[in-house]
């Protein structure tokens, strides 16, 4: 949904409403002229752009180059990075890996300095809310981007997701001893540092997004795994790499995480440990954008279905929302997903978002790992 205000001014009749009615209107001339001539001001790029993908093309060539920026290695963003300076070659892609709240911290001081260096940004879980200011309100919908992925009163364009799974080690875990849902992960065989756990506790969306679920269970399932003893690690990436070298059976992980470390060999696959939540990531353009033309047209791209078809390569590419399964054979995450019989929930709504944000807290003092 757009944001629209309507901003008037009261005049009264006769001579001196007259002359209030003319100072208003001085007032306002300046006040516009004083916008226009700074530059890359908040929300000027996008708001003159054109509506049509022709003009927006033939804009986006003159601006000749965009930045990107997103939490993700360049290699699994290249081949969606080679289509596109394929199909506009005269459009380069300068593509940065940034972590999300280092993204967030970094654009806040360019805009207040009016000197912005990202044209696309990036943004999930907890950087939802803070990069929501950050973002202009564009039309995405002008340039072929379907209503479901668009959200955020048109800010925000859904790209990928990574849903956060268990991993196990094929090598030292048997099939019969394959946890299978979140109960299984408090069996004794999970005991004496079994088990690698992102102390964040962002593994633990999932039960508050589950009605059936809940912060209270998801607290006191918290409790029972701290007597596990498990092997903490600051993030997924450090979990899913104990795992991966057997110095632990299993851990939390992002699924693309697992699917990458299986397709160069790794001893590693996904454990049915249900449910999960998508874990969305959503692009936009920064206020004050230097390329807006070149935004708008990169993240119109990377919301196609030859974009999706390379991003999902690298298990990179969207999923649907909510559990589905119709369509599992083209996208390999969902494939994963499916094959394990693991239902997914999103987090569809700022509220939602925001909910994490205390929820988050509660969970690491639960585990243990809370550090203020």
């Amino acid at each position: 949904m757009k944001n629209r205000t309507d901003s008037s001014v009261a005049v009264t009749a006769g001579p001196s409403g007259l002359k209030r009615k003319v100072l208003a209107l001085a007032v306002l001339a300046v006040l516009a002229g004083t916008v226009a001539g700074c530059g890359a001001s908040a929300g000027t790029g996008v708001q003159a752009l054109p509506t049509s993908m022709e003009e927006l093309v033939k804009q986006a060539e003159s601006e000749g180059t965009v930045a990107w920026s997103a939490p993700k290695p360049l290699e699994q963003m290249q081949p969606a990075i080679d289509l596109f300076e394929k199909k506009y070659p005269g459009i380069k892609v300068n593509y940065t890996n940034t972590k999300a709240p280092d993204q967030v911290s970094q654009l806040k001081m360019e805009q207040a300095a009016r000197k912005v260096s990202v044209d696309v940004a990036a943004a999930g879980e907890l950087t939802v809310p803070p990069s929501l200011p950050l973002a202009e309100t564009v039309d995405w919908s002008a340039y072929g981007i379907a209503d479901e992925n668009i959200y955020f009163e048109d800010k925000f364009v859904y790209i990928w997701a990574a849903p956060k799974v268990w991993a196990y080690n094929t090598g030292t875990v048997s099939p019969a001893d394959l946890p299978r849902s979140w109960e299984d992960l408090l069996k004794p065989q999970w005991d004496n540092g079994q088990l690698a756990v992102e102390s964040r506790a962002s593994f633990l969306t999932a039960w508050h997004l589950d009605p059936a679920l809940g912060d209270d269970k998801a607290l006191a399932w918290a409790q029972q795994l701290t007597g596990q003893q498990p092997h903490y690690t600051p993030n997924t990436t450090q979990s899913q790499a104990l795992v991966e070298t057997g110095q632990v059976a299993a851990g939390t992980s992002l699924i693309n995480l697992v699917l990458q470390a299986k397709s160069s060999g790794s001893p590693v696959e996904v454990a049915p440990v249900s449910p999960t939540n998508t874990n969305e990531t959503f692009l936009y353009v920064p206020k004050g954008a230097p390329h807006p033309a070149a935004a708008v047209l990169l993240s119109t791209f990377l919301n196609s279905d030859d974009a999706q078809a390379a991003l999902a390569e690298t298990y990179n590419s969207r999923i649907p929302q909510e559990t589905d399964c119709s369509n599992a054979g083209a996208i390999p995450v969902l494939t994963s997903l499916c094959a394990a019989n693991i239902e997914w929930r999103s987090t569809s709504t700022i509220e939602r978002y925001n909910e994490l944000a205390d929820f988050f807290p509660k969970a690491q003092k639960a585990l243990g790992t809370d550090l203020g």
